[in-house]
This record gives C-alpha cells, sequence and structure tokens, in this order.
C-alpha cells in the first residue's frame, strides 16, 4: 500500500487521539498474582435497584456478574453491589454517600474496577442549588478515596440515567439541574482522566423502562448492565454502521462526508473505497473507548457504482495492556481471539440524496394511485439513476387492536422495516410512495447525470410532534410529552386510534399489561424509530407530506413544525473533524393540505402558507386543486411530486424556472370599492372563482373578478367598504386561481394595507 504524507498524518492524527483519549489508569504497573478482579458498582437507588420486585435478580450488577460469567468463566470477576437509595455525590446533600455504610464497605473491597452512577439525588433542590460548587471537588475527593487503597484501580465516571417528564419535579428545576450534573460529570471524567460511560443515551429514548420516571424496570436494567459491560471489556457488538449504509445506496458528492460507526474498543479500522477494482481512496483511524469512530471521505463527483469496504482489525496484544494489567492474563487470551470484521457497500454510487416523510399522504403507493401505469413506465425507463430505500411501519395504524408481538416490538423501537436499497423497476416502485418516486422522477430527469437517492419512512396518521426528537420537547413543550393519549394535545382521532391500537395493553388481566405503551402517535417516537437510526446522514433535503393529524390546532402546530425543523437540521447538521458545523441550513420542502370538507382546514392552509413564508430555506407546494372531498387519501399524487421537485429544482439546485403558483404581495383600496390584489409569480394570471370580500362587519361575500396583469380587481355590492380578502376559504374548494404555468394559488387571506 502506497503511503502518503497526508495518509501518514491522518493516522498519526487518530493514533495521537486514542492515546489522548486513554485514561490515567492505562499505564499502571502490573502485578504478578491472579485472582477474581473485583467491580464494585458504586450508586444510588438505580444501582441498589429500588423498584425491581427481585432486586437480588434484576439489579444491573447481578446481570453484569452474569454477563461476564458468560463471557470469561465464573470466578473470573466479583461484582459487588454498594448503590444505597437516595444517595447524594455532594457532601453536604441531604444524604452524603461517604457517610453510608456502602461507602465504606465499598472501600474494604478494595476493588480494581469502581463504577460510578451518583448524581440524580443531586438534583434535589435541597442539594444542587446551595452545593453546586462543590460537585466537582467533592466527586474528585470520592475518586481519590478509591485510588487510596487501590493506586491500580480502574476508574468509570456514569453519565446519570434519565429523568423522565412524569417526574413531580421535572419542570420545577430537576431537568435544569440534571443537565447542569451531567455537564459536571463530564468534567470530573476529563480531569480525572476516568473512563466516562454513558448512561443516558441508551434508556432516554425508552421512557416505558422507568414506571415511576426515575428508576428503571427489569428490562432497564439489562440495558445499564450491557451499556457497563461493553465499557468494561470494550465489547460494542462488533463493526456496525447505520442500517441505511448499504449496498445499492447514494452518499452525497462534491463534498467532504464523515462517516461514523462503532466497533470493538481496541481496534484499528481501514477503509478502501475502489471502482472496477481499481483503489480510488482509502484511510484508516481506531476506535475510541466508547466503541465510536468516523471516518472521512474525499471529494466524489457524481457517478458509480464504487465498493466502499471496511475492515477492522484488532490491536495486538502488547497494545492491550495499555487497557488491561497483565496481572489478568485471561483477559488478554479472552480479547485476542477476536477475528477481523468486514462490512462491504457494494454499488454505491455519488448523487443527492433525499429524506421523504411524514404520513399517508406521503406513505400512498404507487399502486394505489390512478396514474399506476405511467408511472410504471417511467420507473423502467429510469433505472439506476434512481434509488429507492423504502422504510415502511411493520404494523399500519388501522383501526385494530394490535398483537402482543407488536406491542413489544414499537416498545423496543422496532416498529419501521428497513428494507433496503434498490433501484427504480417497475417491481420496487409499486410499493413506494408516489409522492416521493414523482419526486425522484422529476430530479433524475431534470440532472441526467446525477443518481438521486430516496428515503421514505413515511407513517399514516403521524402526528408532528412524533417526529421530534425528546430533548427538544423537554426544553421547549414538556407538557406535550406526559400522557400524550389522554391530553388534549393531540388530535381526537389520534388519540383514539393510538388506544385502540393498543388496547391489549390497557388491560389489567393482559400478559402485556403495561401503561406505558408507546405508539408512532406518541411524541418523539417516530424521531427515536425512524430519524435517529438514520444516522447523521448528510442529506440534500426534505420533503414533508404531514399535517392532516394536526390540523384541529393551528397554533400548535405552528410551533410543533418549527420545532420539527430545527430538531431534525440539529440532527442533521454536517459533522467535521473534531467539530460540528451546519455546513447551510438543511432545505425542507412541504406538501399544503389538500381539499377536504373539514372546517378547520382552510386557516390551517393559510397558516401553511404563511410557514413557508416565515422559516428559513423552507417551500411548499399547493395540492388544494387535487383533493377529494370523499377521501383524505386523493389518488393523484404524480403532480404533488412534480411541484415539490419543481420547487428543489428553483432554491437548491439553482434552476431558473417557475416554481410556485401566484403568492399574494399585498391588498390596497381601489376605487369605486375595489380592492386590488398584488400577485408574485403572476404571469398568466387565470381565475373564475374562489374570492370572497368583506367589510369591517366580518361578513363575507362572493366577489367579482377582473384581471389586469398581475393585479386582480375584485369587488362585490355586497361590500361597500372591504378590509379584508380571502381565496379558497372552504374546507373543499374549488377555487381555480393559476399562473401561465398552470401552478395553482395558495388558500390565503388578508386585510387590507
Amino acid at each position: 500500500m502506497k503511503i502518503t504524507m497526508q495518509s501518514f498524518s491522518k493516522w498519526l492524527f487518530a493514533a495521537l487521539f486514542l492515546l489522548a483519549a486513554s485514561p490515567v489508569w492505562c499505564a499502571r504497573k502490573p502485578k504478578a498474582a491472579e485472582r477474581p478482579l473485583r467491580i464494585a458498582c458504586v450508586g444510588n437507588s438505580v444501582t441498589y435497584g429500588y423498584g425491581l420486585a427481585n432486586r437480588e435478580r434484576d439489579a444491573y450488577p447481578v446481570r453484569l456478574q452474569q454477563m461476564l460469567d458468560s463471557t470469561y468463566g465464573a470466578r473470573r470477576f466479583e461484582v459487588a453491589n454498594f448503590g444505597h437509595s437516595g444517595a447524594t455525590l455532594l457532601y453536604k446533600g441531604h444524604r452524603p454517600y461517604i457517610n453510608l455504610p456502602e461507602f465504606h464497605q465499598a472501600l474494604d473491597f478494595k476493588p480494581d474496577w469502581v463504577v460510578i452512577h451518583l448524581g440524580l439525588n443531586d438534583t434535589d433542590p435541597r442539594n444542587w442549588p446551595d452545593w453546586k460548587e462543590e460537585f466537582i471537588p467533592n466527586y474528585r475527593a470520592l475518586i481519590d478515596s478509591f485510588l487510596m487503597v487501590n493506586p491500580e484501580a480502574r476508574i468509570l465516571v456514569c453519565r446519570m440515567t434519565p429523568i423522565f417528564d412524569r417526574h413531580p419535579r421535572y419542570q420545577s428545576g430537576t431537568r435544569d439541574w440534571h443537565a447542569q450534573v451531567q455537564q459536571a460529570i463530564e468534567q470530573v471524567a476529563r480531569g480525572a482522566g476516568a473512563q466516562l460511560v454513558d448512561l443516558f443515551t441508551p434508556l432516554h429514548s425508552r421512557p416505558d423502562l422507568f414506571p415511576d420516571a426515575l428508576h428503571p424496570n427489569p428490562e432497564g436494567a439489562q440495558i445499564l448492565a450491557r451499556t457497563i459491560y461493553s465499557a468494561l471489556t470494550g465489547d460494542h457488538g462488533g463493526l456496525r454502521l447505520p442500517p441505511v449504509y448499504a449496498s445499492g445506496m447514494v452518499l452525497p458528492r462534491d463534498e467532504h462526508l464523515l462517516i461514523e460507526g462503532t466497533a470493538n474498543a481496541r481496534c484499528s479500522i481501514r477503509r478502501v473505497l475502489s471502482k472496477d477494482g481499481k483503489v480510488v481512496d482509502e484511510g484508516a483511524t481506531f476506535t475510541r473507548a466508547d466503541g465510536s469512530w468516523w471516518m472521512e471521505l474525499p471529494h466524489m463527483k457524481a457517478g458509480g457504482p464504487y465498493t466502499l469496504t471496511f475492515t477492522t482489525q484488532p490491536l495486538p496484544p502488547e497494545d492491550y495492556r495499555f487497557y488491561y494489567p497483565e496481572k489478568y492474563p485471561f483477559l488478554l487470551q479472552n480479547l485476542t481471539q477476536g477475528a477481523p470484521q468486514t462490512l462491504t457497500i457494494d454499488s454505491l454510487y455519488f448523487g443527492d440524496l433525499w429524506l421523504a416523510s411524514g404520513q399517508s399522504n406521503m406513505e400512498l403507493r404507487v399502486d394505489q394511485c390512478s396514474t399506476l401505469q405511467q408511472d410504471l413506465a417511467d420507473a423502467a425507463r429510469l433505472g439506476q439513476r434512481l434509488h429507492l430505500y423504502n422504510m415502511p411501519a411493520r404494523a399500519r395504524t388501522d383501526a385494530v387492536e394490535w398483537n402482543d408481538s407488536v406491542l413489544r416490538y414499537t416498545n423496543e423501537l422496532r416498529h419501521m422495516d428497513f428494507q433496503g436499497w434498490t433501484t427504480a423497476s417497475p417491481e420496487a416502485v409499486r410499493a413506494f410512495s408516489a409522492v416521493a418516486f414523482n419526486f425522484g422522477r422529476v430530479l433524475c430527469d431534470s440532472l441526467p447525470d446525477v443518481p438521486i437517492g430516496i428515503i421514505c419512512n413515511a407513517v399514516g396518521g403521524s402526528t408532528t410532534e412524533s417526529w421530534i426528537d425528546r430533548t427538544t420537547l423537554e426544553w421547549e413543550l414538556p407538557n406535550i410529552l406526559r400522557d400524550w393519549r389522554n391530553g388534549d394535545y393531540g388530535q381526537p382521532w389520534a388519540r383514539g386510534r393510538m388506544t385502540q391500537n393498543i388496547a391489549h395493553a390497557l388491560d389489567k388481566e393482559s400478559p402485556a399489561y403495561n401503561t406505558l405503551q408507546r405508539h408512532p402517535y406518541d411524541p418523539a417516537y417516530l424521531f427515536e424509530a425512524a430519524i435517529a437510526p438514520l444516522g447523521h446522514l448528510p442529506i440534500k433535503g426534505v420533503i414533508w407530506y404531514q399535517g392532516e393529524s394536526n390540523a384541529h390546532n393551528i397554533e400548535l402546530h405552528e410551533r410543533l413544525f418549527t420545532l420539527l425543523q430545527h430538531s431534525w437540521r440539529q440532527h442533521f447538521a454536517r459533522r467535521w473533524i473534531c467539530e460540528f458545523q451546519q455546513k447551510s441550513v438543511l432545505p425542507f420542502y412541504f406538501v399544503q393540505l389538500s381539499s377536504l370538507p373539514r372546517p378547520s382546514w382552510p386557516a390551517f392552509r393559510d397558516s401553511q402558507r404563511r410557514l413557508a413564508d416565515a422559516l428559513p430555506d423552507t417551500w411548499m407546494a399547493v395540492s388544494s386543486d387535487l383533493g377529494d372531498a370523499a377521501d383524505v387519501h386523493y389518488r393523484n399524487k404524480r403532480p404533488v411530486g412534480e411541484r415539490l421537485a419543481l420547487q428543489a429544482l428553483c432554491h437548491t439546485y439553482g434552476h431558473s424556472l417557475q416554481s410556485e403558483g401566484p403568492a399574494p404581495r399585498a391588498a390596497v383600496r381601489g376605487q369605486n370599492h375595489t380592492l386590488v390584489l398584488h400577485f408574485d409569480h403572476a404571469q398568466g394570471l387565470t381565475a373564475t372563482r374562489g374570492f370572497e370580500l368583506a367589510s369591517d362587519d366580518g361578513l363575507f361575500y362572493p366577489a367579482d373578478i377582473k384581471i389586469e396583469g398581475d393585479k386582480i380587481l375584485l369587488s362585490s355590492p355586497s361590500v361597500k367598504n372591504p378590509v379584508v380578502v380571502r381565496y379558497g376559504w372552504q374546507g373543499f374548494t374549488d377555487a381555480d386561481l393559476r399562473n401561465a404555468q398552470g401552478l395553482p394559488a395558495s388558500t390565503f387571506q388578508l386585510k387590507v394595507e
């Protein structure tokens, strides 16, 4: 392999990063005697196992012992539980751990490894507000206490497990203080050179495992044990990438990429990008202590196919000693048995990658639409230029009661079916979103040399709040998280359908009884099950069709849609080495609700129009001319995909074209009691109906229409002094204002300037 100065610099940087991340215990002088390695689990009620019906069986230290015995054999480890309910880290807290018998017992144990999980009770108002400045010195003193009895002790400092919104003090300070304590814990780990273990992230998406919002149930304790086991042993499940990184995928062209994955600790990872059997680019890195790794890909022009291969190689045994002393040869022997692993992505193309999401009108399949034959013919000619990744729900939210299996995998965040990449054949397209397919079709025809990839993960009936990440909701709208099914934030239809789907879990006589049962309509659920698994995928943009399940509350939706964009833009922000930065604002292209005789829809459509004007890099496609008065799922989705594509071609790709219908700019008084409307995108205006006028009495009357260039003059014999105009203001509307390109105008309401 040819080694260049650039590749050597990358290797050296990765090696230095690994050494810098190594904790101070790595170079301890080994002892000759072998004995069971003692692990002290220090903590509060979560460590103790409070709330578990059988803590002697289910507390995480017990589960940890079982995992270690299973891997290494009995009598290799001795795990002891030194947890005490209510314990604080703060020495001046209401129940300092250093004053409890478990602390002294832990010191007498003379542990080799110490796992510390403290801080939850320090969020109590009796503790943190007054004594927070002493937290870091007290934590360092606690660590020093264990190093006094065993200078070679390995210290693992844990980020706290979550406290959820149902906790009674959540909004009175606990949420904020929990975040501050987490930051202090991370600072302690850095300052002490201790290994930081993240117990927060694996459980933050599982509120169903915390009956009292604070203490995990047996399944939660098992996740804790597995997380700590991985931190202790370096076994993080082997080489893995997010599931969407698979053969046939599309990666972004013309920009540096950062691919992130996980592998076992103490591994080197080599990457080779090749085409036609020839190496195009290669690189190497090491896994960090938590199993994470990242790797750059260079700028690549549009095209393919390429092959991208990742290979892991365990570090040689002499390097293991940086992690484990020689006095435990069984550890060295076990760890050296690991075999290299390889992950290959074949048929990789570089182009543009888009995400299509929302609810049932985005989900509606090509074979359910009126343009089926035309769409299938287009699919046959597109071939390798259009790549599709379908992520349908494994169980539909139809009017049925789910069985135990569905309830279980929904709780486990396995509700989506990751079906893998395929190219646009008639067979593949049949079951794919009609809106997303036609969006991709137009992009392929307009960008003939650029492979287009589209991921679709729409879920019928889903709510806006279900697509927003939990942290954003916890800080910006925490009340929506609390008992959503029985609250008044969700649309009654959506809450009723959820209740019907999970009825088996709500039956006290059922073995699946679970008052915390999850559902795709739950706030944050679909972010956790359908967005987070994509990783920080560098997508080009989003096409979004949702709102039917939020049209009952316009004001709330305006806030939620804004939070949704913030959430996704944070998640999919471009990532760079050693820092995070957003290269540009992720564009959102969304579909306005169509026509349906529902009373709130005219105002909701107008709200969507105003959101598109107000939010950055956000554009809207109108569909009100396509609606079906008898069916929310109108069957002609081809124009919707085309209109979204026109907006993307104009605003993301910079093509010079007309991408939207007439948009009202201003309403002014004219002569003889007329009202004059000025429009943008107004070349070739046509209209015969749909306008209404009102004076200050608020009574609306149909208006007569006269078109003059980019202006429309409106009048009504029943309105002498018009002060407000509205257009298309019915749930199901036949309003017909268009421009020369045939693109329709949005519903709107304007006051006279």
